[in-house]
């Protein structure tokens, strides 16, 4: 009679097991630690500042393979290129067209094209990517992919990846209509967050991270929601840049209540709510993800209106559509409703688009399912500064709230 090998298990090492004698069974086990830094920095490309560079040996050749977009190139192109030459730095600099348009797989092999041209030592040599969400996605999807995990440092250079898509550990690029179909969890080794660099956006492009930053403020922070609230239209007119100093005593004493540096608190809040969401389920075992907030109906609102709204604007559509159904389903009052669209409306965000219809939110919703494992685990927001999640909402109930929202929009409702 055979024995019962099944019965014979053994742990080889940690981590390592076996079954039978002789083994026919081997099962691996293993922790990938993940350690990442976001960092505030101010004048990053000072020549002074060396945070760019901190990592570089001394004595050593120094070598970077730097990425940035055509609109960061055309800002800070000169700057950039006289930092790297005054700290006698070996390097390629790799202009990519700028805009979600080009979110594309065929950007990814381009810089990976250049990194072999370049021949960089994956280990020592971190790809340094200065720009937009956009270009981030683009080169930590590449670096990702480079020989395995390339290191690599992100300087993002607007509001939206200051706050969130610089802090995370997604990358992805669009794929055949889909946003973000293809993509990878990378984080970068090193994020360098340097706030001058939103003195070049215009309104709309500080309206478009202050959309996440609200996100942040509807699920977790009334503290921040209130922040944005009272400062939102003086956050955008001054590009979140005054800082403490500037804001006097005398500022103070006329508007008590006040806070000293709304712009450093709404920034720090933002970032920090994120990363706290963020660092428990990294890697998205649970679906259950506040932070998806404002992101259920968005990439399917997104991706048919491009090149009309940007990432934020979308979100800003589904926050406004799901204030709505939250509502209905009494889980804020029509006050909370308002005010949350006014803050919408404040910020310089649209709080409607015309894709917003049931022919599109239907199957937006049915995608989302299935991004989500079989359930919606539809964030809604509770009152302002809390959330819960949903898996019941009817065809019938969104169709509802997209028709309240275009009446509220019209002014056929209040």
């Amino acid at each position: 009679m055979q024995p019962d090998l099944q019965s014979t298990e053994h742990t080889f090492s940690d981590g390592l097991f076996t079954v039978g004698d002789p083994v026919t069974h081997w099962s691996v086990r293993a922790t990938k630690q993940v350690g990442y830094e976001v960092r505030v920095e101010e004048n990053l490309l000072s020549v002074a500042n060396r945070a760019i560079l901190e990592d570089a040996v001394e004595g050593e050749t120094v070598r970077r393979f730097i990425v940035v977009d055509s609109v960061v190139d055309e800002l800070y192109g000169t700057r950039i290129r006289n930092y790297f030459d005054h700290h006698g730095v070996d390097y390629h600099l790799l202009v990519l067209p700028a805009g979600e348009p080009a979110k594309n797989m065929e950007l990814v092999l381009k810089v990976i094209d250049g990194l072999d041209t370049f021949g960089i030592d994956r280990r020592r040599e971190p790809v340094i990517a200065i720009g937009g969400g956009v270009l981030m996605d683009i080169v930590g999807f590449a670096a990702s992919m480079y020989r395995r995990a390339t290191p690599w440092i992100r300087i993002p250079t607007t509001l939206i990846g200051l706050v969130d898509a610089g802090v995370g550990a997604k990358t992805g690029v669009n794929n055949d209509g889909h946003k973000n179909r293809l993509g990878t969890y990378f984080p970068a080794d090193r994020t360098l967050l340097d706030r001058t660099f939103l003195n070049t956006l215009d309104d709309r492009h500080i309206g478009n991270g202050l959309a996440e930053i609200l996100k942040i403020a509807l699920i977790k922070d009334a503290r921040l929601f209130d922040l944005l609230e009272q400062y939102g239209e003086e956050l955008v007119r001054d590009r979140l840049q005054r800082p403490a100093e500037l804001v006097t005593a005398e500022d103070l004493a006329a508007a008590p209540g006040r806070a000293a540096d709304p712009a450093t608190e709404v920034i720090e809040r933002a970032i920090h709510g994120m990363l706290e969401e963020l660092q428990p389920n990294l890697w998205e075992k649970v679906l259950e993800r506040v932070v998806d907030y404002g992101h259920s109906f968005s990439p399917v609102i997104e991706m048919h209106a491009l090149p009309e709204l940007l990432h934020g604007e979308a979100v800003a559509v589904d926050m406004a559509l799901t204030t709505v159904v939250a509502e209905q389903r009494g889980l804020l009052d029509a006050e909370e409703r308002r005010r949350i669209l006014r803050v919408i409306s404040a910020l310089g965000l649209p709080a409607w688009h015309e894709t917003c219809t049931p022919k599109l939110l239907i199957p937006a919703l049915r995608d989302t399912v299935r991004h989500r494992d079989g359930l919606q685990r539809l964030p809604l927001p509770v009152g302002i500064g809390a959330a819960t999640f949903v898996n019941d909402l009817t065809e019938d109930e969104l169709d509802a709230a997209a028709q309240k929202l275009a009446d509220l929009h019209w002014g056929d409702s209040e």
